[in-house]
This record gives C-alpha cells, structure tokens and sequence, in this order.
C-alpha cells in the first residue's frame, strides 16, 4: 500500500449532505468535498491523483466504481439529517454505501452527518442508528480534519478533532478545484458556503448545537473561498451554512450590521458576474430582540443578493406546550413579528421606489419590477415533537392565517415531521408521537397547502413574474419542468417538451400549491405552440385557436393588450 503523499491515488464519493444548516444535494455542492479534497492538497497529496464522483455519476457509469476500487485512500462524504425530496440527485442508499466499503481494496473512510445515524429512507417520523458499514475509518468529528491528519500520517489512522478557522480556509481554497469535476459544472452549480457552526440555542431536535456555541469564520476567509470558486468558474452561490445569518460576526446571537456588509461586499467585489447570492437560516428571535440592528443588516443583504432570496425562520411549532417542552426559541407572535420586519425591509422588487435602499442588481431592464421579491422569510414547522397534541395542528394553522391575513409574504412553508438523532434529546422520545399522529399531520399538511400556499405563492409571484434562467430538468406529463439556482427555488412547469439542460427565462402564467405554470418569456405569437398560447391567462383554447389561424400578427394589441407582459411578435426577417 502507498502511504507516500505524493504517490497515493484518492477517490472522493460525494454520497450527498442534507442538514438543518448546510445543502448538498445537486444542484448544491457543499462544503464537505471541496475541504476534504483541500486538506488532502495541503497534506502533500497532488490535485491531479484526486478523483471526485457524486453518487449519480457512479449509478450512471458503472466504470466509476473502479476508482472507488482501485483507490488507496477512498473517502465517503454524506448523510441527511432532515428530511427531503430532491430532482436535482437521489442521495445515496445505505446498500451503496456498503458496497464501496466492500470493494475498496485501499484504505476507506466515511464523514459527514452520517456519523449522527443512517435510516433506510430519507424522511420524517423514523428513528437512526450507526449503522455498520464496514469502513475502515468513521470520522466521528471533522471529515476534512480526519482526511488531513490520515494522509499525514500515512494512512494509519487519525484523533478525531474539529479543524479550526486557517486551516478552514486554506482548505477551502486548495480544495476549489474539485468543482470542476462535478457533473453540473460550472452551469446549474451552487456551491455551499459557511460562515459559522454551532448555536446558542439548544432545541430538542437539532444537531447543530454538537458544535457547541457559534464559531465564526471572519469575511476575508469566505470571501477567499469564493473567489478561488469564481476562478474556477462557479456563479452561483449560497450561503447557508449557518444557524442565523444576522448573528455573524457578532457575539453569536446579536446582530453585527458591520461584518454583514464587509462580507457581502466583499463577494460581490471577487465575483462581480456571480449570477446568485443566496441565505438561508435567520432566527426570528434574532430580529425581535434586536429589530433596529436586524433591519440594517437585512438592509444590507437586500442590496447585495439576488431576487428569490429567503431567510429561513425556524419556528418549529406555534403551540406554546411544545414550545416549552422542546426549548424552542421563539414564540409564534415573536415570529409574526419577525416576518413583518423582514417584509417591510426586504419584500421590495427589483426597481421598485418603495425598496428599502439601492440594490446592486440592475434596474434598467423594463422588466426589474416582475422580478421576485428580494429577500423574504421562509417559515420551518416541524412536528412529532414532545408534548405534540391535536391542538398543536390548530395553533400551527392558525399563525400562518395570521400571517396572510395580514397581507404579509413568506416564500416557502416547510412542514416535516422529526428525525430522531443520537445525541440530541429527541433521541429519547423516538418517533413515536410522529408515528401516532401520521394521519392528523397529512390531513393538517393538505389543508395548509390549498388555504395558504396556493394563495400565498400568488401574492409573491403574480400572474407575469419574470424567472430568468429557468434550467430545464425533466419532462412529465407533456409538459418541462425546471428551476432556477437558488436556497428554494419555485419548481415551474412549462407546456411541451422543450430540450433538457437548456436555460430560459420565463413568465408565470398559472399557480399550483408549491410550484408554478409558465411560459418562455417573451412568448413569440407568430411561433408559440397551442399548449403555449393557451396557458397565457385570459385566452383560452378557442381564442389559442384564433390566434394561430390569424397568423402572422404585426403587434401584440392587435390579439389582446392584456398579454404585452407575456408576448411579443417577429414578423419576417427578425424584427420585433
């Protein structure tokens, strides 16, 4: 076996992370890969005997699972510790898992949240356990600090230990350049950024307290990170690794207006072209304890990101029992209070006058205003907690009426049921109130998305929403479905079978629960398909007809008025 550092060959399996801070999932990659692939760098191990595969890449080419094989050091990074769907990729199965365990005839290493406990399916109400999957090696703290000290040690073995902030982010640089081995490179990629670990708050469910009080990383180490991935071509970016984003910089709970600004500033100075700038978690606590400082800082993200952009409240539950019993942080008339300050300083349109202050997107585009709004909350709602009882379900449906009621916006309502993680004090309950309560909890989730998310995705994308560069992903039904980059972007169906993997921007026209109808944006008149023209609101299969029939058209008013936000016409030779 080599244990040089120079001669040894790695191979890298991304297995796919999903946590309560942190996404992994395509189009996400997160931070695991890239500061493994990092820390091997900085051990003395060279870029170029670093191999890189997701788990898709290895179900899609057999032949990949030779580099999992031949390895001398082969390292698993995943495991989920929320709850999820995803379009993007299928995260790995415990059976894959066990198979490069199998097969790996070099050293093997597994790290990632899958040391809290594996499940046989990713979702709600079960219970986890650390399964036994005969990996050489478990990196019980950090997987990149494991992967360092094993390559310097010549493979013998490591202390499990947490890396500290320089070798963060020297790690973080020497490890960019695994991106460009994904397979969405550099196109529909979104790489994951941290800026702290750990929380002040010790909720019953959540692992992120195991890291103990919140450690910042300062803004000149992120701010390396991204401009090494700019240089290696990444355009879109996220920063979720954080249990609140309002907290950073500052004493780990109140907020630091000053290292918000020299953080996105800073990005947007080393990738000026980036074409996403996204959060994701903001306590609500955060915001009613401090709201002066909270709204400068939600100011400040407003005018640095990109439309689309939400600040995920965990509110968990609106019952107060559970509440208490669960030590959760924040009451549901704190978070009310919460979403209306994000509302009034960060629910403004690109262009808008009413904005809260200048924004770096441009606003010369006529069509700035239809944009989605900047940056509002997104409300978590977690269930199977204890004390959990048939009430909880009233009080939870009751605060988000308040809320619409109210004439306030959220971008997304996350309602999922617990995962029960070794170490966390949810371990002791178990699954069993969820188990108990599967039947109230689909009746209460049904209810919740035809009373408020249909009405509520209608006031946050209306009728004529303009979603630039929509990446098509799979077809269904007769129709294309695609997202744009972002923390939680708006699913959109599209009439017709339209080419995979190509980017449009486009106009919704129709609204479902949690995803949208639209159509390429301008539609153009003389060219768009029945399916197309009969989606545009207000025409109709009969008039559709008409238009088809009448063709070609000189100008838009000459159909309907009303559809100049969706359509155009080029007669011949081009001109519109």
């Amino acid at each position: 076996m080599k244990t040089d550092p120079e001669s040894v060959d790695v191979t890298i399996v991304d297995g796919y992370v999903d946590e309560p801070a942190h996404f992994g999932v395509p189009p996400y990659i997160s931070t695991y890969p890239r500061y493994v692939a990092g820390a091997l760098v900085d051990a003395g191990i060279p870029e170029a005997r670093i191999t890189y595969h997701t788990i898709d890449g290895l179900r899609a080419e057999q032949s990949r699972w030779q580099d999992v094989e031949d390895a001398d050091l082969m390292i698993y990074v995943g495991g989920m510790t929320v709850p999820g769907k995803y379009v993007g990729g299928t995260p790995a199965e415990p059976d894959e898992v066990r198979r490069m365990a199998w097969i790996a005839e070099g050293v093997s290493m597994m790290g990632g949240p899958v040391r809290f406990g594996v499940g046989e399916a990713n979702e709600g109400g079960i219970e986890t356990a650390r399964d036994d999957l005969d990996f050489d090696f478990l990196a019980m703290a950090d997987v990149e600090a494991a992967a360092y000290d094993l390559a310097a040690n010549g493979l013998e073995g490591f202390e499990n230990r947490y890396r500290d902030v320089a070798e963060e982010t020297r790690w973080a640089r020497k490890g960019a350049f695994i991106v460009e081995q994904h397979p969405n490179h550099p196109d529909y990629l979104i790489a994951e950024l941290e800026t702290s670990r750990g929380c002040p708050y010790r909720c019953s469910f959540c692992t992120e307290p195991m890291y103990g009080d919140p450690d910042f990383r300062p803004p000149e180490s992120v701010v390396d990170e991204v401009d090494a991935l700019s240089d290696r071509g990444v355009r879109n970016f996220r920063i979720g690794r954080q249990a609140d984003i309002l907290a950073y910089g500052g004493d780990g709970e109140a907020p630091h207006p000053p290292s918000l600004r020299e953080l996105y500033g800073g990005i947007r100075e080393v990738a000026p072209d980036l074409q996403t700038l996204h959060l994701d978690n903001m306590n609500p606590i955060t915001v009613v304890k401090w709201p002066e400082k909270a709204r400068e800082g939600i100011r400040i993200i407003a005018e640095h990101n990109t439309p689309g952009d939400t600040a995920a409240f965990g509110l968990e539950s609106a019952d107060p029992v559970v509440q208490e019993q669960n030590e959760l942080n924040v009451t549901a008339e704190q978070c009310l209070e919460a979403v209306r300050i994000v509302n009034e300083e960060g629910g403004w349109r690109p262009g808008e006058e009413t904005g809260s202050g200048p924004s770096l997107e441009s606003t010369t585009d006529a069509d700035a205003t239809r944009r989605l709004p900047k940056l509002l909350p997104g409300i978590n709602l977690l269930h199977g907690l204890k004390g959990e009882r048939e009430e909880t379900f009233e009080h939870n449906k009751q605060f988000l009426q308040d809320v619409y009621d109210e004439g306030l916006m959220v971008r997304r309502i996350n309602i999922r049921q617990v995962m029960a993680f070794e170490g966390t004090e949810m371990a002791e309950t178990g699954s069993q109130i969820a188990d108990d309560h599967k039947r109230l909890f689909q009746e209460y989730k049904q209810t919740v998305r035809e009373t408020i998310d249909n009405p509520m995705l209608q006031r946050v994308a209306p009728a004529g929403t303009i979603l630039p560069d929509v990446h098509l992903e799979y077809h269904q039904d007769g129709k294309t479905f695609g997202r744009q980059l972002g923390t939680y972007p708006l699913l959109v169906g599209i009439p017709g079978e339209r080419e995979l993997g190509e980017t449009i921007d486009v106009a919704i026209t129709d609204h479902g629960y949690r995803s949208v109808t639209g159509v390429p944006h301008p539609i153009d008149l003389n060219a768009a398909s029945m399916d197309e023209l009969t989606a545009l609101p207000g025409l109709g299969r009969s008039r559709a007809g008409d238009v088809i029939v009448e063709r070609p058209h000189s100008q838009v008013a000459d159909v309907d008025s009303a559809l100049e936000p969706f359509a155009t016409v080029r007669r011949p030779g081009g001109a519109d």
